[in-house]
């Protein structure tokens, strides 16, 4: 990588980690809530355009991967009281009762977790392509909830778990907000690294043609096993911050319309793109909370409007429509952020021409 490529990388972190600072000031508390949900948004949609996008593997299994991830690091960091208050109806496992780790230990160890879980469902099912591979990885996903609903003493079963720590090692909202913005950035940086090394160009042959690669001397499967165990640990890494940012979990909540959730901001962000999944992944968290006002009540001056409870999905649904239909390939299609967009600026261009 050329220097000055490193040097305007670390400028952009930098740029990143003001802006950040600068919001924590400013937002309040529900603001600031939402503000964490679409990070973590963007840390699963970043995983699936991984596996969807970079490497072109239709995928529908990231609800299971999140479950797996939330669950682990949710068992790991709840204390023995907390345990025990949870399971009533039948005892939790003796051999979990105890064990208790720190957050950032449980966090790593629930991801892992999600990888093993993808490792072993990627073995029978990568061998298989599009819609075959994505209603086996959708069975693999809605197996892994319907077990996890049936394992009271381990899970807790369908009562799911409650009075999950909060985010970080203290109750602190600045302090969720860090951890979840921290792995959004080294999501990110780590995104980028991978995308431009020798991996990230068989992931892209691949994507393009099996056939070709595979002539080139790519070893689809190592390649689609690698892609898919990765992608498959940052959803449990999402699925683990997304749960202890709600402070509950239970199986109902990884049922597969979370899957479609995410798609539907890989889609609309553009297949294929870093930087289209983050911007989407803010966008579409926002539109959601910004368009609830439309199921309430509005009052402009004298006028009142009832409103009709749903309302938002549909103009929701319906905005969606009109940037699919005038952006077929997201809003950023396959491009990417970079520097060289600010020097094709007008101002910046007639500076360069005056010097």
């Amino acid at each position: 990588m050329k220097k000055a490529n490193v040097v305007q990388s670390l400028v952009s972190i930098a740029v990143v980690v003001v802006l950040l600072t600068v919001l924590n000031g400013f937002l309040s508390s529900f603001q600031a809530r939402i503000f964490n949900l679409c990070g973590i948004y963007v840390i699963l949609a970043l995983s699936m355009n991984l596996i969807n996008g970079f490497v072109g593997l239709f995928s529908l299994g990231h609800a299971g991967f999140m479950a797996v991830g939330a669950y682990t690091t949710a068992m790991l960091t709840m204390s023995k009281e907390m345990k025990e208050m949870n399971f009533f109806l039948e005892p939790i496992a003796p051999w979990l009762l105890n064990v208790q780790l720190p957050f950032p230990i449980a966090l790593i160890v629930g991801g892992l977790m999600a990888s093993l879980a993808a490792f072993i469902i990627g073995a029978p099912v990568l061998r298989l392509n599009d819609d075959y591979l994505a209603i086996a990885t959708l069975g693999f996903s809605e197996i892994i909830r319907v077990i996890f609903t049936n394992t009271q003493s381990l899970t807790n079963g369908a009562l799911g778990l409650k009075g999950l720590p909060y985010i970080g090692i203290a109750n602190k909202s600045s302090e969720a907000y860090w951890w979840i913005w921290g792995i959004v950035i080294i999501t990110v940086v780590f995104m980028v690294v991978l995308i431009k090394s020798t991996y990230g160009r068989a992931f892209k042959a691949i994507r393009e043609d099996e056939v070709a690669a595979e002539a080139m001397g790519i070893n689809l499967f190592k390649h689609k096993m690698m892609a898919f165990v990765i992608g498959a640990f940052f959803a449990g890494i999402g699925g683990s911050l997304l749960g202890h940012l709600m402070g509950t979990i239970d199986p109902l909540l990884f049922r597969y319309l979370l899957t479609f959730n995410i798609v539907l901001i890989v889609v609309l962000g553009g297949i294929g793109s870093i930087t289209g999944s983050v911007i989407s992944a803010i966008v579409v968290t926002i539109a959601m909370e910004v368009l609830r006002i439309l199921d309430g009540t509005i009052k402009i001056g004298s006028l009142v409007i009832n409103g009709i409870p749903g309302t938002r999905m549909v103009v929701f649904s319906v905005l969606l429509m009109v940037v699919i239909l005038f952006y077929q390939r997201g809003l950023m299609g396959t491009k990417e952020f970079s520097w060289s967009w600010f020097k094709k600026l007008p101002f910046i261009t007639k500076k360069a021409k005056i010097s």
